[in-house]
């Protein structure tokens, strides 16, 4: 555990205890106000090096700048609270106050006591709602054909293709890629979402051309901001997992070509070669000027799987990045779902069984869950 993770995690050990103790004993109790200034003392620590990080509830998992946190009981209670309140994101700014620390834990406070109105976001406190948006829409009676949302998102222009096209081509020719095309493709998705109006049911049939590379990244992409987007997430954080997901498999330009299309079982030694994708398309990455890092992380991880079983081999204990989950499971669904050169489609109830079988092992379980939530809403436009 790195120890900016760890000044975190005391953190909100002592928020979480200055709240249950201010819950039962008033703000004014010597033991709310020695932990209001452990709390604050915390996160000036962790704030002298950094300009912010941010606390994401997913479900009843806490995530920090990204990283999902092993289960322990003080964590999934701040998750809970946190939960309970309708807080989904917190994000804290370097410049913070002890006045705005204290005001945080008096809001929880009050909320657990007696159900008031809890703290507001002030200068250097952000506070956010997820919003699982799917959710109202997935309990209506299915009443026919003409109940069902229309689903469409605006055909990519050619113009757009044949630019992502080019910057394939760009890194094939071992040529510097562009990332700034990257950007306008998924500027241009996000864009397309919000015209709709209701985003999450923005999304049309996924892609079935010829071009596998450009389908399964914009269908990676297309379903990774729609699960960042039910989850609340906006602004430049949902612009970087859209390219981390347009560039997750760069590393596949690395790849022989007759191991990429060969219809039969790879070999082991071919199997071993495929394998080293992962970790190809992050040091190009890396290597590239103007790349989230994100991408970087997504690339290299986006097959390590949920229990770290996958490759490339990490460390146990590896803390994997929340977008690079998201990205295994779009990736997964993808997969499966799009049609190959020497396979049809796989059925979507018999994708979505794999996928729930496949929680807590290969796939992160709260994310999951939120996909096929998703997917449950679209079924009609992916089949």
């Amino acid at each position: 555990m790195s120890n900016d993770n760890r000044q975190i995690l005391d953190f909100i050990r002592h928020l979480l205890s200055a709240t249950a103790n201010a819950a039962l004993y008033g703000m004014e109790h010597p033991q709310v106000l020695h932990l209001s200034s452990q709390a604050f003392a915390s996160i000036g620590a962790i704030l002298e090096s950094r300009q912010d990080f941010t606390l994401l509830i997913v479900e009843n998992e806490l995530v920090i700048d990204g990283h999902p946190q092993d289960l322990s009981l003080f964590l999934s209670r701040f998750a809970q609270i946190l939960k309970s309140r309708g807080i989904g994101t917190i994000k804290l700014m370097a410049g913070i106050t002890k006045q705005e620390v204290v005001a945080l834990i008096g809001g929880l406070a009050r909320q657990l006591d007696d159900g008031a109105q809890g703290t507001a976001s002030s200068d250097h406190i952000r506070l956010g709602k997820v919003d699982i948006r799917v959710a109202e829409s997935s309990g209506e009676a299915n009443t026919g054909e003409s109940s069902k949302p229309a689903l469409t998102l605006p055909d990519m222009p050619k113009e757009e293709f044949a630019r992502f096209m080019d910057i394939y081509e760009t890194v094939k020719k071992k040529q510097k890629l562009q990332i700034n095309g990257v950007f306008d493709v998924v500027s241009g998705f996000i864009n397309a979402f919000r015209q709709e109006g209701k985003p999450l049911l923005a999304m049309a049939a996924l892609r079935d051309s010829d071009e596998y590379t450009f389908t399964h990244s914009t269908n990676v992409c297309v379903l990774n901001l729609a699960q960042a987007m039910a989850l609340g997430i906006e602004g430049q954080l949902l612009n970087d997992i859209g390219v981390a997901a347009m560039l997750h498999d760069i590393g596949k330009l690395f790849i022989p070509e007759e191991i990429l299309t060969k219809t039969d079982k790879l070999t082991t030694e071919e199997f071993t070669i495929m394998k080293q994708h992962p970790d190809k398309g992050a040091r190009h990455l890396l290597e590239t000027s103007g790349v989230p890092r994100l991408a970087v992380i997504a690339a290299y991880e986006h097959h390590l799987k949920f229990n770290l079983s996958g490759y490339p081999k990490v460390s146990p204990g590896w803390q994997q990045n929340l977008c690079s989950h998201m990205t295994m499971i779009s990736d997964f669904f993808d997969a499966l779902r799009t049609r190959r050169s020497y396979r049809d489609p796989m059925p979507l109830p018999e994708v979505t069984g794999m996928m729930v079988g496949m929680m807590g092992t290969d796939l992160h379980p709260a994310l999951t869950r939120n996909f096929l939530r998703i997917i449950s809403m679209l079924s009609e436009a992916v089949g």
